[in-house]
């Protein structure tokens, strides 16, 4: 096996306690308000396209929280750096149009079938070779395409619900215009707030009928395997992981003096999916935004403390996750999409510049406008297509 050896020694909880401090403690805190706003919400966006229900959805955020953190936790302390797993926000997205055409226990069976191939790729240390396999401009082209739909919905949102829609847009690029301001309020938690405020003046707020507050109690998937989900979503989403989000979350933390474990990352990944592809999640991920805010200050040899107090706030997220999830599918279907659609708009913009700024443009192009089509061929989705003729297409005209 090809998997890195943990850091030596093994923290005891007197060396945790010393390297935790209140620098860690906030840091964790900015972290996890960041992972359950504008992720939370694309969750509910997608499944609510997708047709689940609220059991589904509720099950989905438990699986992708406390079962992600079990594994986050381990691993910060065994390397002794944050290392957290969550959930794939482009293998989500991905999900949504599948939903259209596929059963949630097709889905669930290519989840099984994803967690495999990176569990091989892991255990091998064959994983960097497949993260060199398709250029990145056309896997960004894919994401954008899929992406723009979440861009176009915030559009929309003024047109449907202005008076809330409005005033958080204004927030939200009113902070970011304020770097100072938005290190003490981030932008997306200054739109969220004001927004929850707006909803409640406008008396649209529809809380459901019985009880609102309630502890996770998830559901168990049996996977279906077929071969229009194997082929339509295993590729994408195991490309989507190693490429973009496990890519992003390595490069973040080297540029940050860590040298992260990549063989392992993608071993835990691959159990990460099968396991909490079982209560209903999509694929396991390590997360870039989450390490980027966890690895950014204090003492590097220290930043670990901080993913564990993250791990600590975000399984009590998930154990209250079915409170969470009638908590927000309560509010106007405006007020998800306008958070959903500011909480993407920076990574609209970096997949836009990684696939057209560069070499393989003409590939990255196909590859748009095939998934932004959506038209499914064979019964197979269009981002699987829109890999595969983006490639042709810089196969055939740009050899160079």
């Amino acid at each position: 096996m090809a998997l890195e050896k943990p850091s030596q020694p093994f923290p005891t909880l007197r060396r945790i306690a010393h390297d935790f401090g209140v620098h860690y403690a906030a840091t964790a805190v900015v972290a996890f308000l960041f992972a359950t706003t504008g992720p939370v919400a694309i969750i509910l966006s997608v499944g609510a396209r997708g047709g689940l229900s609220e059991s589904d959805i509720a099950s989905w955020i438990f699986s992708a929280f406390v079962l992600n953190s079990l594994i986050s936790a381990s691993f910060s302390l065994l390397y002794r750096q944050p290392l957290i797993f969550l959930w794939s926000i482009p293998g989500a997205v991905l999900l949504g149009p599948a939903l259209g055409h596929l059963a949630f226990a097709e889905a669930i069976g290519a989840f099984m079938a994803t967690g495999v191939l990176m569990l091989l790729l892991g255990l091998s240390g064959w994983v960097r070779r497949a993260m060199q396999a398709v250029p990145m401009p056309i896997v960004m082209a894919m994401v954008a395409g899929v992406f723009l739909r979440f861009g176009i919905d915030l559009v929309f949102a003024f047109r449907d619900a202005l008076w809330i829609a409005a005033p958080m847009s204004i927030t939200f690029f009113a902070l970011s215009a304020a770097p100072r301001l938005a290190r003490a309020v981030p932008p997306l938690i200054g739109a969220l707030i004001i927004g929850a405020i707006a909803v409640v003046m406008l008396g649209t707020f529809r809380p459901p009928a019985g009880t609102l507050f309630a502890l996770a109690a998830p559901n168990f998937y049996v996977p279906q395997f077929s071969w229009r989900a194997m082929i339509e979503l295993v590729v994408p989403l195991a490309i989507t992981v190693l490429v973009v989000q496990n890519g992003q979350g390595i490069a973040v933390l080297a540029a940050n003096g860590h040298a992260a474990p990549i063989n392992a990352i993608t071993a835990a990944c691959g159990v990460g999916s099968i396991v909490t592809g079982l209560f209903g999640a999509v694929s396991t991920c390590l997360t870039g935004p989450v390490n980027a805010i966890l690895a950014g200050s204090g003492e590097r040899e220290r930043q670990y403390s901080s993913a564990l107090f993250f791990c600590l706030f975000a399984a009590a997220f998930g154990l209250l996750a079915p409170f969470f999830t009638r908590l927000l599918l309560a509010t106007p279907p405006a007020f998800i999409a306008t958070l959903a659609g500011l909480a993407m708009l920076r990574i609209l913009q970096s997949a836009f510049t990684a696939s057209f700024a560069g070499r393989f443009s003409l590939g990255a192009l196909v590859c748009f406008l095939v998934t932004v089509a959506d038209v499914p061929i064979f019964n197979i989705g269009a981002p699987f297509w829109g890999l595969v003729l983006g490639l042709a297409a810089s196969s055939l005209l740009e050899r160079e």
